[in-house]
């Protein structure tokens, strides 16, 4: 049998290639990718032979003649990087978000190029075909590698997250065969890979030996269109070679190229419904799974099925904090199962198509996906786009292959809607050619690529962490662009940026998209934090491994903790992205459903109903809901509650879960929900009955001893406290720190600058006297005359206290505060916290939708979260009442919780949780504001509604013993 081929291939023992533009050599055209056939096939994965040398001509290319010794070589996992691997022996991992890691002088690389020389021996099994032809697959090698089998050369190729195959069998023999891979870390294709993310060379995806026998599948196209007026489905597969196409379950026989249309059930997202199929032809026969969907662009929306599509998305890159991005399928299932229990419906593939599995579970599943050629640039931004390859005619070869290779695996997959040309890498004809070659091969689907502002190659206005009021103009067509581009429908391709607390703003951006018509959704950068396992600080980031370029922990900015574990930030997005909205009027007992959906009615759910009775559920039942097509909305009554509320705050909550179980989630999993309150609370006053009384250099009130000179609590209810006094200051967290090239106010450094880390505070005045105790207090900044004046006034009726804070800011404050609240230290022994509040997670001002209110029980340890650079953290939001350590805390108004083993200032030096040592104090923070979070570590800052500025404030804490 033959196969086309590339050009011819450079000889062995040159290493010209590395430095060549183009994309190979040797490599057979890109084709469909499948998981399985009736074909053999042989996994080279596992444990190869490495020798890593520090330049690519170090060693010459005898290493992969048969017979060659490499038993003293150590062994590395292929899929694998081998930076990760060898504990550092192999070298170390390096972080860069933008700027390239060697001198930038294309197509050049630096000598000190680190080549990995890998060795296979493997044996065919005793049942391997004798007939036909063999090819060797490579799903995915970082950057540049050559390949020889039992000594002969057969080709190299760029391309890192790309396949590349080579036509074998003529050199196989039944055992003792060698595979010698020769991998470079640097090479032409590294300015064309220049993503956001850790650069590690290794042969990181699937080693594969293929069968091919005669009249085998090549290339084919699976053709599943769908009609949502008359309900049929249109399916015609294009094949390089003649065979018979089978869809049982729809009756269909029928020959390749020839279409046959029938009813069917349609494919998207939220009903992704799949037909098995086979192609068959006369050597081989190959499973198929086809999904029958349309995608248009018709009255400027991107339209599936008819209906236009609002996306959930995410942003993904492929990470294992042990592996990198060598991810086995149940890694991929896990992200999948996680996003659909999260009410994502998107993933934007950045910035490289996945391994194809990946987008396998998509169809399964239901995700929509943009699928990202391996092409980003970023680093020549700092040249003013200069000598950018994209508008460099040499490599416009290799951008074309890249395309080519991505188009050709991913065509068939019904999940993949629309094909990005790659991120942030500038324009050019390179970008021109590569939207022309796509079209022409797949004029289904539409083309996005965010940094073509002007839309000339693309069919999606696209931008990247436009600020609301922004959004809000494209949103009404106030945007201005050209004619073309004001047609098109906007995505926010990134948005929310999740590095560390936060992401802020999210709701608000939220009520854009379901206002305009023409937002159609975004993606959240990013799903996962890349933190790299490592026993010195439990994740690394970078700089940790001695890098001479790094950006630190930029790498961390996911919704997902390196291992998997949701951040705050992803329950706060599932909370505001749900499909279904739930509303009314708790008083009233009246609800209000809407269904959010797209597509799927609400048949699947089943809807709860639950009375609270001072955080504490009183009542239960179910809700009887019709199942409302998309878009409709159903106003509905409640029961009638409780005669009695005890005085206690009263309220409704409603959810909506998930009716049996389903592929990605079982009976009971909780979709969406909301609270409708019915009544607040009776406060219950402190009539001050208990005049304070001189002591030994103390002052008692009540339940409190007091400091006589200081005028601060020793003991409340007979429990030590330390250091009570008005407190301003967090530790920074990154959207505070914000990013350099921002144009918002970046406040963590405003913050630092006028001293609010180290703000002083004077005592004017201590005055016991009626029956109160009241302290005058400035606490202002060395350097500033910025200041606070401060008023602590307590009273007691005997066995409660209660703490009035007055508070007035003086001078011209120029930055908003932080937060503004008391903090005081309690003993270690103090642990076990249980609040009537919002919960169980974080919240802050522009991260609260997700915050439950109801009783809730923690430790001290469990309220913190584990940022991989520590920051502020862990503000329980909302709490009406608190009790730790013997202590009961009850709020007037409201306020946020926060305990830990460690001071704020401890906090703000960490690097790593390491750090982090719990000292003999466990430090309480109660909180009348808090400052927004925003999303300034690469977005809008905080918004205008979620600012605190400085302004009188007063407020009350009533502490009591808890009776325990």
């Amino acid at each position: 049998m033959s196969f086309r081929t590339s050009p011819e291939v450079p000889s062995p023992s040159a290493t010209d290639y590395v430095e060549d533009v183009s994309p190979g050599g040797g490599a057979l055209p890109p084709r469909a990718w499948y998981a399985r056939s009736d074909a053999a096939s042989l996994s080279l994965n596992g444990n190869w032979r490495l020798r890593l040398s520090p330049t690519a001509d170090a060693q010459d290319d005898s290493f992969a003649a048969e017979g060659y010794d490499a038993g003293d070589w150590p062994e590395v996992a292929v899929p694998g990087h081998w930076v990760l691997q060898g504990d550092g022996a192999f070298g170390r991992p390096i972080y860069t978000n933008h700027l390239y890691p060697f001198p930038v002088d294309p197509p050049h690389v630096p000598t000190e190029n680190p080549t990995g020389d890998h060795l296979r021996v493997f044996d065919l099994p005793d049942d391997w075909p004798a007939e036909g032809g063999s090819v060797l697959r490579f799903d995915g090698v970082e950057s540049c590698a050559r390949i020889w089998l039992n000594g002969t050369d057969i080709g190299e190729f760029k391309g890192s997250r790309l396949p590349h195959e080579f036509t074998v069998g003529h050199l196989l023999k039944p055992s003792g065969n060698v595979l010698a891979v020769r991998v470079h870390q640097w090479s032409a294709g590294s300015y064309l890979e220049d993503q956001d993310q850790w650069w590690l060379p290794g042969i990181f995806r699937d080693v594969t030996l293929l069968h091919r026998p005669a009249a085998c599948a090549l290339d084919f196209f699976v053709h599943s269109s769908y009609d949502h007026v008359t309900g049929e489905g249109t399916l015609r597969v294009d094949s390089d070679v003649d065979g018979r196409i089978t869809v049982p379950g729809l009756g269909i026989d029928v020959a390749t190229g020839e279409s046959v249309t029938v009813p069917v059930r349609p494919w998207t997202a939220e009903t992704p419904h799949l037909y098995d199929g086979e192609l068959a032809t006369g050597g081989e026969r190959v499973p198929l799974r086809i999904g029958f969907r349309t995608v248009a662009l018709e009255d400027g929306l991107i339209k599936v099925n008819g209906r236009p599509v609002l996306f959930r998305g995410v942003n993904r890159h492929e990470w294992h904090p042990e592996h990198g991005r060598a991810l086995d399928l149940d890694t991929m299932r896990q992200d999948v199962l996680l996003m659909k229990r999260h009410n994502v419906n998107a993933v934007r593939t950045s910035h490289y198509p996945p391994h194809p599995a990946f987008l396998g579970l998509c169809d399964e599943y239901g995700l929509w996906v943009i699928d990202e050629c391996d092409l980003e640039t970023h680093g020549f931004t700092e040249q003013a786009w200069r000598d950018n390859p994209v508008d460099d005619d040499r490599w416009t070869p290799a951008l074309l292959d890249r395309a080519a290779r991505m188009v050709e695996r991913d065509k068939n997959h019904p999940s993949v809607i629309m094909w990005s040309l790659g991120n942030e890498a500038g324009t050019g004809r390179g970008l021109t050619a590569m939207a022309e070659w796509i079209r022409a091969r797949d004029a289904g689907r539409p083309i996005h690529y965010e940094g073509d502002i002007d839309c000339r190659d693309t069919d999606v206005y696209s931008r990247m962490y436009a600020d609301h009021a922004e959004v809000e103009r494209i949103g009404r067509g106030l945007d201005g662009g050209t004619a073309r581009r004001r047609t098109l429908p906007f995505i926010l391709c990134e948005y929310g940026h999740a590095m560390g607390n936060g992401p802020g703003g999210l709701a608000d951006y939220q009520r854009l998209f379901e206002t305009y018509e023409r937002l159609q959704g975004g993606f959240i950068w990013e799903w996962i934090d890349h933190g790299v396992r490592d026993e010195r600080y439990g994740f690394a980031y970078g700089g940790d491994f001695g890098e001479e370029l790094h950006d630190a922990n930029f790498v961390c900015d996911g919704l997902l903790f390196p291992d998997r574990t949701p951040s705050p930030g992803l329950v706060e997005y599932k909370k505001v992205i749900e499909p279904v909205r739930i509303g009314g009027d708790g008083a009233a007992g009246t609800v209000r459903v809407a269904n959010a959906h797209d597509f799927a009615d609400l048949s699947a759910l089943a809807f709860e109903w639950s009375y609270q009775v001072g955080g504490e559920t009183a009542e239960a039942g179910t809700l009887v809901v019709p199942p409302l097509a998309p878009g409709e909305s159903a106003d509905l009554k409640l029961p009638a509650p409780p005669a009695d509320g005890r005085g206690a705050e009263t309220g409704w909550t409603v959810r909506a879960v998930l009716a049996e179980d389903t592929a990605w989630g079982p009976k009971g999993h909780l979709v969406a929900w909301a609270q409708l309150p019915v009544a607040g609370a009776r406060p219950e006053p402190v009539a001050p009955s208990s005049p304070p009384v001189p002591g030994d250099r103390t002052i008692t009130l009540g339940p409190a001893v007091f400091d006589a000179r200081t005028g601060a609590p020793r003991t409340i209810a007979g429990v030590g406290v330390t250091g009570l006094r008005l407190d301003v200051w967090r530790a920074p967290t990154d959207n505070d720190e914000g990013a350099s090239w921002q144009s918002d106010t970046r406040w963590g450094q405003l913050w630092r600058k006028f001293g609010l880390h180290r703000m002083r505070h004077r005592t004017d005045a201590v005055e016991p006297g009626g029956d109160a105790l009241t302290v005058r207090a400035r606490v202002a900044p060395a350097g500033w005359e910025i200041g606070l004046r401060t008023v602590y006034r307590w009273t007691s009726d005997g066995t409660r206290l209660r703490l009035t804070v007055s508070v007035g800011p003086e001078g011209d404050w120029p930055v908003p505060l932080p937060r503004l609240g008391i903090r005081f230290g309690l003993p270690a022994t103090a642990d076990r916290v249980t609040w009537f509040g919002g919960g169980p997670g974080e919240a802050y001002p522009d991260t609260r939708s997700a915050s439950l209110i109801g009783r809730h029980e923690s430790t001290v340890d469990a309220l913190q979260t584990p940022y991989v650079r520590p920051q502020e953290n862990g503000a329980r939001a909302d709490v009406r009442w608190a009790e730790l350590g013997g202590l009961r805390i009850e709020g007037d108004p409201e306020f946020w919780f926060t305990a830990r083993r460690w001071t704020t200032e401890q906090l703000d030096a960490a690097d790593h949780l390491t750090d982090l040592e719990p000292g003999d104090t466990v430090w309480v923070n109660l909180d009348h504001a808090q400052h927004g979070i925003g999303s300034q570590s690469c977005g809008p800052g905080v918004l205008p509604a979620y600012q605190l500025h400085a302004a009188p404030a007063e407020f009350s804490f009533v502490f009591s013993a808890t009776g325990d």
